[in-house]
Protein backbone atom coordinates (compact mmCIF):
# COMPACT_ATOMS: atom_id res chain seq x y z
CA UNK A 1 0.00 0.00 0.00
CA UNK A 2 1.37 3.48 -0.70
CA UNK A 3 0.95 5.48 2.02
CA UNK A 4 -1.16 8.90 1.62
CA UNK A 5 -0.36 11.36 4.67
CA UNK A 6 -1.31 14.21 3.03
CA UNK A 7 -4.75 13.15 2.51
CA UNK A 8 -5.35 11.55 5.71
CA UNK A 9 -4.36 14.97 7.25
CA UNK A 10 -6.88 16.75 5.04
CA UNK A 11 -9.68 14.42 6.32
CA UNK A 12 -8.50 14.99 9.74
CA UNK A 13 -8.61 19.05 9.48
CA UNK A 14 -11.64 18.84 7.68
CA UNK A 15 -13.09 17.06 10.46
CA UNK A 16 -12.06 19.02 12.91
CA UNK A 17 -13.79 22.12 11.17
CA UNK A 18 -17.14 20.97 10.44
CA UNK A 19 -19.83 18.32 11.81
CA UNK A 20 -19.84 16.48 8.61
CA UNK A 21 -17.16 16.09 6.17
CA UNK A 22 -17.64 14.37 2.67
CA UNK A 23 -15.10 12.08 0.70
CA UNK A 24 -16.09 12.18 -2.30
CA UNK A 25 -14.64 11.02 -5.86
CA UNK A 26 -14.64 7.89 -7.88
CA UNK A 27 -14.61 4.47 -7.10
CA UNK A 28 -11.74 2.54 -6.61
CA UNK A 29 -9.88 5.97 -5.78
CA UNK A 30 -8.84 4.72 -2.61
CA UNK A 31 -11.61 6.59 -0.41
CA UNK A 32 -12.40 3.01 2.02
CA UNK A 33 -8.66 2.47 2.59
CA UNK A 34 -8.18 6.12 3.91
CA UNK A 35 -11.23 6.09 6.02
CA UNK A 36 -10.46 2.89 7.68
CA UNK A 37 -7.48 4.56 8.49
CA UNK A 38 -9.36 6.83 10.35
CA UNK A 39 -11.79 4.27 12.15
CA UNK A 40 -11.75 0.62 11.59
CA UNK A 41 -13.94 -1.59 9.94
CA UNK A 42 -14.64 -3.57 13.09
CA UNK A 43 -15.88 -0.20 15.25
CA UNK A 44 -19.11 0.00 15.62
CA UNK A 45 -19.09 3.37 14.13
CA UNK A 46 -18.11 2.24 10.64
CA UNK A 47 -20.85 1.47 8.20
CA UNK A 48 -20.63 0.10 4.99
CA UNK A 49 -23.82 0.76 2.88
CA UNK A 50 -22.61 -2.27 0.04
CA UNK A 51 -22.85 -4.79 3.70
CA UNK A 52 -26.55 -6.09 4.67
CA UNK A 53 -24.59 -6.18 7.74
CA UNK A 54 -24.28 -1.94 8.18
CA UNK A 55 -27.73 -1.58 6.16
CA UNK A 56 -29.70 -3.86 8.91
CA UNK A 57 -27.78 -1.82 11.39
CA UNK A 58 -29.41 1.24 9.96
CA UNK A 59 -32.71 -0.29 9.58
CA UNK A 60 -33.76 2.76 12.40
CA UNK A 61 -31.24 5.20 11.00
CA UNK A 62 -31.48 7.81 14.62
CA UNK A 63 -31.48 4.79 16.95
CA UNK A 64 -28.40 2.97 15.56
CA UNK A 65 -26.43 6.79 15.02
CA UNK A 66 -27.25 8.37 18.11
CA UNK A 67 -25.53 6.92 20.90
CA UNK A 68 -22.47 6.87 18.87
CA UNK A 69 -19.36 8.40 19.76
CA UNK A 70 -16.23 10.00 18.23
CA UNK A 71 -15.92 9.76 14.40
CA UNK A 72 -18.78 7.96 12.44
CA UNK A 73 -18.00 7.00 9.04
CA UNK A 74 -20.89 6.12 6.62
CA UNK A 75 -19.36 4.55 3.50
CA UNK A 76 -21.10 4.59 0.25
CA UNK A 77 -23.71 7.05 1.02
CA UNK A 78 -25.38 7.65 -2.17
CA UNK A 79 -26.90 4.19 -1.73
CA UNK A 80 -29.69 5.66 1.50
CA UNK A 81 -30.07 9.55 0.44
CA UNK A 82 -32.70 9.46 3.20
CA UNK A 83 -29.72 9.64 6.08
CA UNK A 84 -29.03 13.29 4.95
CA UNK A 85 -32.31 14.36 7.06
CA UNK A 86 -30.69 12.26 10.06
CA UNK A 87 -27.39 13.76 10.07
CA UNK A 88 -28.25 17.35 9.89
CA UNK A 89 -30.41 16.08 12.91
CA UNK A 90 -27.36 14.78 14.58
CA UNK A 91 -24.81 17.02 12.92
CA UNK A 92 -27.20 20.40 15.14
CA UNK A 93 -26.90 18.51 18.47
CA UNK A 94 -24.93 20.68 21.38
CA UNK A 95 -22.90 19.57 22.79
CA UNK A 96 -21.90 17.95 19.64
CA UNK A 97 -21.11 14.01 20.79
CA UNK A 98 -20.01 12.70 16.89
CA UNK A 99 -18.83 13.71 13.76
CA UNK A 100 -19.72 11.60 10.84
CA UNK A 101 -16.89 11.09 7.65
CA UNK A 102 -19.65 9.81 4.77
CA UNK A 103 -18.13 9.10 1.63
CA UNK A 104 -19.46 8.94 -2.35
CA UNK A 105 -18.95 7.83 -5.52
CA UNK A 106 -21.09 11.12 -7.04
CA UNK A 107 -19.95 14.81 -6.37
CA UNK A 108 -22.49 17.16 -3.90
CA UNK A 109 -23.95 18.89 -7.19
CA UNK A 110 -25.01 15.50 -8.13
CA UNK A 111 -26.17 14.59 -4.58
CA UNK A 112 -28.66 17.76 -3.94
CA UNK A 113 -29.56 16.12 -0.55
CA UNK A 114 -26.15 16.35 0.86
CA UNK A 115 -26.08 20.01 -0.60
CA UNK A 116 -28.93 21.34 0.21
CA UNK A 117 -29.45 18.95 3.46
CA UNK A 118 -26.49 19.60 5.26
CA UNK A 119 -25.93 22.92 4.03
CA UNK A 120 -23.44 24.90 6.25
CA UNK A 121 -22.59 21.91 7.97
CA UNK A 122 -21.11 20.14 5.52
CA UNK A 123 -16.82 20.42 4.00
CA UNK A 124 -16.61 17.98 0.67
CA UNK A 125 -12.64 16.90 -0.01
CA UNK A 126 -12.63 15.23 -3.26
CA UNK A 127 -10.43 12.46 -3.55
CA UNK A 128 -8.54 11.68 -6.72
CA UNK A 129 -6.63 8.23 -7.45
CA UNK A 130 -2.73 8.26 -7.26
CA UNK A 131 -1.15 11.95 -8.16
CA UNK A 132 2.41 12.22 -8.93
CA UNK A 133 3.52 13.88 -6.36
CA UNK A 134 2.78 10.50 -4.03
CA UNK A 135 4.75 7.98 -6.45
CA UNK A 136 7.42 10.17 -7.31
CA UNK A 137 9.16 11.50 -10.68
CA UNK A 138 10.41 7.92 -11.55
CA UNK A 139 6.61 6.66 -11.72
CA UNK A 140 5.67 9.26 -14.10
CA UNK A 141 5.61 7.14 -17.56
CA UNK A 142 4.16 4.23 -15.82
CA UNK A 143 1.45 6.46 -14.10
CA UNK A 144 0.43 8.12 -17.41
CA UNK A 145 0.13 4.59 -19.22
CA UNK A 146 -2.25 3.21 -16.18
CA UNK A 147 -3.76 6.45 -14.61
CA UNK A 148 -3.70 6.81 -10.94
CA UNK A 149 -6.52 4.48 -9.83
CA UNK A 150 -4.68 2.18 -7.24
CA UNK A 151 -5.66 -1.17 -8.49
CA UNK A 152 -4.32 -0.15 -11.99
CA UNK A 153 -1.68 1.41 -11.04
CA UNK A 154 -0.41 -1.68 -8.95
CA UNK A 155 -1.28 -4.55 -11.19
CA UNK A 156 1.39 -7.05 -11.70
CA UNK A 157 1.20 -6.54 -15.12
CA UNK A 158 0.60 -4.00 -18.23
CA UNK A 159 -2.24 -6.58 -19.65
CA UNK A 160 -3.68 -6.67 -15.86
CA UNK A 161 -3.90 -3.14 -15.62
CA UNK A 162 -5.40 -2.96 -19.25
CA UNK A 163 -7.74 -5.20 -18.25
CA UNK A 164 -8.94 -4.16 -14.76
CA UNK A 165 -9.83 -1.00 -16.49
CA UNK A 166 -11.94 -2.57 -19.32
CA UNK A 167 -13.85 -4.12 -15.95
CA UNK A 168 -14.11 -0.93 -13.99
CA UNK A 169 -15.63 0.50 -17.46
CA UNK A 170 -18.05 -1.98 -17.68
CA UNK A 171 -18.98 -2.13 -14.10
CA UNK A 172 -19.58 1.64 -13.92
CA UNK A 173 -21.76 1.55 -16.57
CA UNK A 174 -24.01 -1.63 -15.55
CA UNK A 175 -23.72 -0.77 -12.35
CA UNK A 176 -22.90 2.16 -10.49
CA UNK A 177 -24.71 4.51 -12.25
CA UNK A 178 -28.08 2.34 -12.43
CA UNK A 179 -27.65 2.93 -8.64
CA UNK A 180 -27.49 6.26 -8.90
CA UNK A 181 -31.08 6.23 -10.68
CA UNK A 182 -29.42 6.30 -13.76
CA UNK A 183 -31.72 4.55 -16.91
CA UNK A 184 -29.99 5.49 -19.74
CA UNK A 185 -29.09 1.85 -21.02
CA UNK A 186 -24.92 1.28 -20.22
CA UNK A 187 -24.32 0.46 -24.20
CA UNK A 188 -25.76 4.09 -24.93
CA UNK A 189 -23.56 5.53 -22.32
CA UNK A 190 -20.35 3.47 -23.25
CA UNK A 191 -20.50 5.12 -27.15
CA UNK A 192 -21.06 8.50 -25.98
CA UNK A 193 -18.11 7.98 -23.34
CA UNK A 194 -15.88 6.68 -26.61
CA UNK A 195 -16.81 9.41 -28.32
CA UNK A 196 -15.83 12.26 -25.94
CA UNK A 197 -12.24 9.81 -25.67
CA UNK A 198 -12.07 10.83 -28.95
CA UNK A 199 -12.79 14.38 -27.88
CA UNK A 200 -10.18 14.41 -25.47
CA UNK A 201 -8.40 17.40 -25.39
CA UNK A 202 -10.67 19.17 -27.48
CA UNK A 203 -13.58 21.64 -27.65
CA UNK A 204 -16.79 20.19 -26.62
CA UNK A 205 -19.75 20.35 -29.39
CA UNK A 206 -23.31 19.28 -28.07
CA UNK A 207 -24.82 19.38 -31.70
CA UNK A 208 -21.80 17.01 -33.49
CA UNK A 209 -22.34 14.88 -30.63
CA UNK A 210 -26.51 15.15 -30.11
CA UNK A 211 -25.87 14.12 -34.24
CA UNK A 212 -23.27 10.85 -33.86
CA UNK A 213 -25.80 9.52 -31.21
CA UNK A 214 -28.93 10.37 -32.68
CA UNK A 215 -29.84 11.96 -29.72
CA UNK A 216 -31.00 16.04 -28.85
CA UNK A 217 -28.46 18.39 -27.43
CA UNK A 218 -30.10 18.50 -23.89
CA UNK A 219 -30.14 14.97 -23.92
CA UNK A 220 -26.48 14.58 -24.99
CA UNK A 221 -25.10 17.89 -22.25
CA UNK A 222 -27.42 15.22 -19.53
CA UNK A 223 -24.66 12.47 -20.63
CA UNK A 224 -21.89 14.41 -20.25
CA UNK A 225 -22.69 16.12 -16.95
CA UNK A 226 -23.90 12.40 -15.36
CA UNK A 227 -20.48 11.48 -16.01
CA UNK A 228 -18.83 14.66 -15.00
CA UNK A 229 -20.61 14.36 -11.93
CA UNK A 230 -18.96 10.68 -11.39
CA UNK A 231 -15.97 12.11 -11.59
CA UNK A 232 -14.79 10.70 -15.07
CA UNK A 233 -14.96 13.43 -17.05
CA UNK A 234 -13.79 17.25 -16.74
CA UNK A 235 -15.27 20.41 -18.54
CA UNK A 236 -12.73 22.89 -18.48
CA UNK A 237 -14.50 26.27 -18.70
CA UNK A 238 -13.41 29.08 -21.27
CA UNK A 239 -12.35 32.18 -20.14
CA UNK A 240 -13.42 35.57 -21.47
CA UNK A 241 -10.89 38.36 -21.44
CA UNK A 242 -12.57 41.90 -22.30
CA UNK A 243 -10.32 42.35 -25.67
CA UNK A 244 -11.25 43.07 -29.10
CA UNK A 245 -11.13 39.48 -29.85
CA UNK A 246 -13.24 36.56 -30.83
CA UNK A 247 -13.04 34.54 -28.03
CA UNK A 248 -14.04 30.72 -27.76
CA UNK A 249 -17.05 30.33 -24.87
CA UNK A 250 -17.34 26.84 -25.43
CA UNK A 251 -16.07 24.20 -22.74
CA UNK A 252 -13.32 21.63 -23.44
CA UNK A 253 -13.41 18.17 -22.22
CA UNK A 254 -10.94 15.53 -20.91
CA UNK A 255 -11.40 12.28 -19.28
CA UNK A 256 -10.29 12.77 -15.52
CA UNK A 257 -7.80 9.65 -15.56
CA UNK A 258 -5.24 9.27 -18.44
CA UNK A 259 -5.51 4.98 -17.85
CA UNK A 260 -8.75 5.15 -18.92
CA UNK A 261 -8.90 7.15 -21.59
CA UNK A 262 -6.21 4.71 -23.21
CA UNK A 263 -8.72 1.63 -21.91
CA UNK A 264 -11.20 3.36 -23.91
CA UNK A 265 -9.03 4.04 -27.10
CA UNK A 266 -8.21 0.22 -26.87
CA UNK A 267 -4.95 1.93 -26.04
CA UNK A 268 -2.79 -1.32 -23.78
CA UNK A 269 0.71 -0.29 -24.52
CA UNK A 270 3.40 2.98 -24.58
CA UNK A 271 4.06 2.01 -27.59
CA UNK A 272 0.58 2.27 -29.18
CA UNK A 273 -0.18 4.90 -27.02
CA UNK A 274 2.82 7.08 -28.57
CA UNK A 275 1.82 6.07 -31.86
CA UNK A 276 -1.99 7.01 -31.59
CA UNK A 277 -2.98 10.50 -32.65
CA UNK A 278 -4.49 11.16 -29.46
CA UNK A 279 -1.36 10.99 -28.05
CA UNK A 280 -0.51 14.71 -27.35
CA UNK A 281 -3.73 14.59 -26.40
CA UNK A 282 -3.51 12.55 -23.70
CA UNK A 283 -0.66 13.94 -22.21
CA UNK A 284 -1.99 17.17 -21.88
CA UNK A 285 -5.19 15.90 -20.08
CA UNK A 286 -2.76 13.97 -17.98
CA UNK A 287 -0.59 17.17 -17.21
CA UNK A 288 -3.36 19.25 -16.50
CA UNK A 289 -4.94 16.76 -13.84
CA UNK A 290 -1.38 16.68 -12.01
CA UNK A 291 -1.22 20.80 -11.78
CA UNK A 292 -4.80 20.70 -10.62
CA UNK A 293 -3.95 18.48 -7.76
CA UNK A 294 -0.75 19.99 -7.17
CA UNK A 295 -1.63 23.37 -7.14
CA UNK A 296 -5.55 23.52 -6.14
CA UNK A 297 -6.27 27.07 -7.49
CA UNK A 298 -9.17 28.76 -6.58
CA UNK A 299 -10.33 28.35 -10.29
CA UNK A 300 -9.23 27.00 -13.37
CA UNK A 301 -10.06 27.91 -17.24
CA UNK A 302 -8.75 27.59 -20.71
CA UNK A 303 -8.42 30.65 -22.67
CA UNK A 304 -8.72 30.34 -26.82
CA UNK A 305 -9.27 33.02 -29.62
CA UNK A 306 -10.82 32.32 -32.79
CA UNK A 307 -7.78 33.56 -34.63
CA UNK A 308 -5.73 30.79 -32.70
CA UNK A 309 -4.15 32.17 -30.30
CA UNK A 310 -4.33 29.98 -27.09
CA UNK A 311 -3.93 28.93 -23.37
CA UNK A 312 -4.13 25.58 -22.01
CA UNK A 313 -4.54 26.38 -18.76
CA UNK A 314 -5.30 29.84 -16.95
CA UNK A 315 -5.14 29.53 -13.39
CA UNK A 316 -6.42 31.95 -10.63
CA UNK A 317 -4.33 31.77 -7.07
CA UNK A 318 -3.39 34.16 -4.69
CA UNK A 319 -5.18 37.26 -6.41
CA UNK A 320 -2.59 36.21 -9.32
CA UNK A 321 -2.87 34.54 -12.88
CA UNK A 322 -0.63 32.19 -13.66
CA UNK A 323 -0.33 30.08 -17.51
CA UNK A 324 0.36 26.94 -18.61
CA UNK A 325 0.86 25.37 -21.65
CA UNK A 326 1.47 21.77 -22.11
CA UNK A 327 3.66 20.43 -25.08
CA UNK A 328 4.48 17.38 -25.95
CA UNK A 329 7.95 17.64 -27.74
CA UNK A 330 11.51 17.25 -27.27
CA UNK A 331 12.05 21.41 -26.82
CA UNK A 332 9.45 23.64 -26.44
CA UNK A 333 10.36 27.46 -27.79
CA UNK A 334 8.28 30.80 -27.30
CA UNK A 335 5.42 30.88 -30.18
CA UNK A 336 3.20 33.74 -31.18
CA UNK A 337 0.76 32.33 -29.23
CA UNK A 338 2.47 32.65 -25.69
CA UNK A 339 3.20 36.28 -26.31
CA UNK A 340 -0.80 36.95 -27.04
CA UNK A 341 -1.61 34.47 -23.92
CA UNK A 342 0.78 37.09 -21.84
CA UNK A 343 -0.42 40.14 -23.00
CA UNK A 344 -3.78 39.79 -23.39
CA UNK A 345 -3.89 37.79 -19.98
CA UNK A 346 -1.63 40.02 -17.57
CA UNK A 347 -0.37 36.47 -16.63
CA UNK A 348 2.09 36.85 -13.76
CA UNK A 349 3.73 33.73 -15.44
CA UNK A 350 3.37 31.58 -18.19
CA UNK A 351 5.15 27.86 -17.60
CA UNK A 352 5.58 25.50 -20.14
CA UNK A 353 5.49 21.72 -19.37
CA UNK A 354 7.09 19.48 -21.38
CA UNK A 355 8.34 15.56 -21.18
CA UNK A 356 12.31 16.50 -20.89
CA UNK A 357 14.52 16.44 -17.66
CA UNK A 358 15.71 20.07 -18.13
CA UNK A 359 14.33 23.25 -16.96
CA UNK A 360 15.40 26.39 -19.21
CA UNK A 361 13.77 30.04 -19.50
CA UNK A 362 12.21 31.15 -22.76
CA UNK A 363 11.52 34.83 -21.62
CA UNK A 364 11.96 36.19 -18.16
CA UNK A 365 8.13 35.58 -17.18
CA UNK A 366 8.20 32.63 -19.19
CA UNK A 367 10.03 29.15 -18.25
CA UNK A 368 10.38 25.44 -19.67
CA UNK A 369 9.57 22.97 -16.75
CA UNK A 370 10.02 19.22 -16.79
CA UNK A 371 6.77 17.40 -15.76
CA UNK A 372 8.65 15.58 -13.83
CA UNK A 373 9.26 18.31 -11.59
CA UNK A 374 5.71 18.55 -10.36
CA UNK A 375 6.61 15.07 -7.83
CA UNK A 376 8.50 17.49 -5.98
CA UNK A 377 4.84 18.61 -4.45
CA UNK A 378 5.76 22.13 -4.45
CA UNK A 379 3.24 24.21 -6.27
CA UNK A 380 5.52 27.32 -7.22
CA UNK A 381 7.06 24.95 -10.22
CA UNK A 382 4.11 26.37 -11.54
CA UNK A 383 2.93 28.99 -9.51
CA UNK A 384 6.31 30.94 -8.47
CA UNK A 385 5.60 34.59 -6.77
CA UNK A 386 7.72 37.07 -8.57
CA UNK A 387 7.31 39.55 -6.26
CA UNK A 388 9.08 37.24 -3.62
CA UNK A 389 11.96 36.45 -5.50
CA UNK A 390 12.21 40.37 -6.53
CA UNK A 391 12.22 41.10 -3.02
CA UNK A 392 15.52 37.86 -1.95
CA UNK A 393 17.38 39.47 -5.34
CA UNK A 394 16.98 42.93 -3.90
CA UNK A 395 18.00 42.29 -0.07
Amino acid sequence: MIPRPQWLAEIRSALKRSQVAALVGPRQSGKTTLARQIVPPESPAYFDLEDPRSLVRLAEPMTALAPLRGVIVIDEIQRRPDLFPVLRVLADRRPLPARFLILGSASPELLRQSSETLAGRLETVTLSGFGLQELGSAALRRHWKRGGFPPAYLAPSEKASFIWRRQFIQTFLERDLPQLGSAIPAATLLRFWTMVSHYHGGVWNAAEAARSLSVSEPTARRYLDLLTGMFMIRQLPPWHENIRKRQVKSPKVYLNDSGLLHALLGLSTEKEILSHPKAGASWEGYAIEEVLKLVRPEASYFWATHTGAELDLLLFKGGRRYGVEIKFQDAPRLTPSMRHALADLSLERLTVLYPGDLRYDLDRRVSVVPLAELASGKPDAVTPDLSKQTQRRRA
